[in-house]
């Protein structure tokens, strides 16, 4: 991995950094870095080894504008392994809040200050854009992507257990750094799944997510999510995400009554279907009629499992995190100019 340029920091308000993971966006990286506020403090553009000139554009700019850091990775890490990058070195530049920008120029920089003035105020721990207030946008979204996102969204609700999010795969992000910290870095997926990564691992901490209204963008735009990488990719993490979730929550740092619910829930209605199952073929088999009594004993396992686990899940809907857990609003006194050095150029790795 190799760093370059010191950065110069001024500002007496919030640090605020963008990090921009870069994969071949060359064309699109000029106009990114150009339209960047002057509320970040910090721009640590992250090059993904790209095949194109990505590099090269970015230290051109880190030239002109002294707040740019380039980290440039030799081997392509997937946009989680370049946004856990950019994380790190936005913690060591000593930031306060930290915002993904993709380096594709589909981000409304424009809604950056909404973004993270929720942050700022320690209202909430992590913001993320909603694309799906956008109704008259939405309208011009292919049906068949439309239902994807749906069915996508509410998996990820289940997931992750941000029941209120509307739109929990969007990647117009911003995190608390000092809520950041506390996020095994190591463990965040490196692929596409990254933004239910981080929501699976924030929930376990107990941060609040807030949504921000952003215009959608679906006329003519090409998805780099493809369908086929969905259903290759997600189920199994989507799956694996909800256990790991219900687990910790339920039976590791707590033990409540949606945990009885669930401990008692799921074995029952498995022992009635597999009790009837097994029933239903026995007597089926052999063209007989099931005891009355084997029935209703199936029956009322089935149900009463059901029943509970039904509970459940309306004890999980109302779990959703509520206090921040960051260290509150954030107030800075006015401070001499100073320099902070990221990396001077160090071995690539």
């Amino acid at each position: 991995m190799t760093v370059t340029r010191l950065l110069l920091r001024t500002r007496a308000a919030a640090h605020v950094a963008a990090v921009v993971p870069a994969y071949n966006v060359s064309r699109e990286l000029p106009d990114v870095l150009r339209a960047m506020p002057a509320l970040f403090t910090t721009v640590i553009v992250v090059d993904d080894a790209s095949s194109d000139d990505t590099a090269a554009v970015a230290e051109r700019y880190a030239q002109i504008d002294p707040r740019i850091v380039v980290v440039r990775h030799e081997k392509n890490r997937g946009v989680g392994g370049a946004m856990v990058s950019g994380f790190k070195h936005a913690i060591e530049a000593g930031a306060d809040v930290v915002v993904k920008v993709d380096g594709d120029g589909q981000m409304p920089l424009w809604l950056v200050p909404q973004l993270v003035q929720p942050l700022i105020d320690g209202t909430a721990d992590y913001t993320k854009g909603n694309r799906f207030r956008d109704f008259q946008a939405i309208r011009t979204m292919p049906f068949l992507r439309r239902l994807g996102n749906v069915i996508l969204s509410f998996l990820t609700k289940a997931a992750t257990g941000y029941w209120h999010c509307f739109d929990p795969n969007n990647g117009f992000v911003a995190i608390r750094a000092d809520v950041l910290s506390q996020i095994p870095l190591d463990k965040i997926d490196r692929t596409y799944f990254f933004e239910t990564s981080m929501l699976s691992h924030l929930y376990i901490l107990g941060a609040v997510v807030k949504e921000i209204p952003m215009p959608a963008r679906y006329a003519g735009e090409t998805s780099s999510l493809s369908i086929g990488r969905v259903v290759r990719q997600f189920p199994a993490r989507l799956l694996w995400s909800l256990i790991r979730r219900l687990t910790l929550k339920n039976f590791v740092y707590d033990f409540n009554l949606e945990s009885f619910h669930f401990a008692t829930g799921l074995p029952l209605l498995l022992a009635g279907l597999i009790y009837g199952g097994y029933n239903w073929w026995w007597y089926s088999s052999r063209h007989l009629g099931a005891p009355v009594g084997t029935v209703v004993l199936s029956a009322l396992l089935i149900t009463l499992g059901a029943q509970l686990l039904i509970s459940a899940v309306n004890l999980d809907l109302q779990a959703i995190p509520r206090d921040p857990i960051n260290t509150g609003p954030i107030v800075k006194e006015e401070s001499r100019p100073q320099m902070s050095e990221i990396s001077p150029r160090t071995p690539s790795t």
